[in-house]
């Protein structure tokens, strides 16, 4: 194994050079038909997306983000109204859900899967809510607003528990929205229905991102929504086209968020392949878990057994994390942050006034969590590497604190 080689956080050439014929053939056929913007790439591309989700519908947009915030416009989410989901998330979640009126409030995360804590997300709705008699709606004590719906996060590729999100959900009239943004293809197993069901498919709605590091990104930005409502479908087609229900007829203002032909058609040829890339995907996981296994002071990722993630990102939570990912970069092994600031403690959420403390589990997790190199390329010597150079870093630090050589 050559120890000076650089091992990459993520691997977007290999895969792009492999289908580099598939891909360029996708370019030359956007050109002969001068077809940019809409038609039939775009329509393959949802209805193969869709039936890849187990959902009736897809509607490509422009971004994740256009995903999340025209999923919340088209249930109904509005101004004065409450949307719950978790500190530890990329900000587009959030700001999906300012930039549609409403207000976003937080709710802790299970400690070992790093996502929404239901038992967590009950309490709130019990201690800091009353039911409104009329609706049926929780609706917060200290605010006096409705709270309409909740968006639990797949977060890393790995789903939350859906079926205790969907049930409380139930009892207090919330329309639930998957961000599955990092799970295109992750499973869940519902107990309730006695089967596994794809990230996408179990909210009333669900947003995906399409951005070049996801699972199956497109070569620029993108995103679609999934659903089972054919009256969302309809909305949401028209929310990305200017609130367009045909050329020049506007029922409502809308947005400029189409996903277009070129990024749908390189899509298409990609989503052969994402079944395959996911399989790698957790071999790999599992092989970082043999790996790191037995290491002090590394914690590998949780997968519960109602779940087969997809490991957008491998994350381990250590000890001295700063230190470590200094160390790993000299060793040129290159990691990332997912994500190191909670949002409720984000400049831009200051206004919600909450301190350190306010949600302690996602606060602990941050100070420690390190994204390590994962895609379907990456080898095994890679692996080791990666292995053996955080082993060295720990064992080092054990050794000083113990005063031993």
């Amino acid at each position: 194994m050559n120890n000076t080689a650089h091992v990459p956080f993520m691997d977007l050439v290999t895969p792009h050079a492999r289908l580099a014929e598939d891909l360029s053939k996708v370019f030359e056929e956007v050109l002969r038909t001068g077809m940019f913007v809409g038609g039939p790439m775009v329509e393959g591309f949802e209805r193969d997306f869709a039936r890849f989700c187990g959902t009736r519908h897809c509607v490509g947009v422009a971004s994740g983000t256009d995903a999340l915030r025209f999923a919340l416009i088209a249930s109904g989410v509005r101004k004065g109204h409450t949307v719950l989901t978790v500190p530890n998330t990329f900000i587009a979640t959030t700001e999906a859900i300012t930039q549609a009126g409403a207000a976003p409030d937080f709710v802790d995360i299970d400690e070992q899967t790093y996502n929404m804590d239901s038992e967590k997300l009950l309490r709130y709705l019990e201690k800091h809510c009353r039911v409104d008699a009329r609706t049926g709606r929780a609706v917060n004590k200290k605010t006096g607003r409705p709270v309409t719906a909740v968006i639990p996060v797949h977060l890393y590729g790995q789903t939350a528990d859906m079926d205790s999100i969907l049930d409380i959900s139930q009892r207090y009239n919330l329309t639930v929205i998957e961000d599955a943004c990092q799970a295109h293809g992750a499973e869940y197993f519902s107990a309730k229905g006695g089967r596994w069901r794809r990230a996408g498919s179990m909210g009333r709605i669900a947003a995906f991102s399409f951005y070049p590091g996801k699972n199956l990104g497109a070569l620029g930005e993108g995103g679609g929504v999934t659903t089972d409502d054919d009256e969302i479908a309809v909305k949401i087609r028209m929310l990305r086209d200017h609130g367009q229900s045909q050329k020049y007829v506007h029922e409502f203002e809308g947005y400029n968020g189409r996903l277009d032909a070129l990024q749908a058609g390189l899509l298409g040829v990609k989503l052969k392949h994402l079944p395959q890339w996911n399989a790698k995907r957790r071999e790999n996981a599992l092989r970082y878990n043999e790996l790191l296994s037995g290491i002090e002071g590394v914690i590998v990722p949780y997968e519960p057994g109602y779940s087969r993630g997809v490991y957008h990102l491998y994350v381990v939570v250590v000890t001295e994390r700063d230190a470590l990912r200094e160390y790993l970069t000299t060793n040129g092994l290159s990691t990332g942050l997912h994500y190191p600031v909670p949002l409720h403690l984000q400049k831009a959420y200051s206004r919600l006034g909450y301190k350190n403390g306010a949600f302690p589990v996602a606060e602990k997790t941050a100070k420690g969590l390190l994204s390590l190199p994962m895609y379907p390329e990456l080898t095994e010597d890679q692996q080791e590497k990666v292995a053996e150079k955080l082993s060295e870093f720990m064992t080092s630090k054990e050794s000083a604190m113990t005063g031993t050589s």
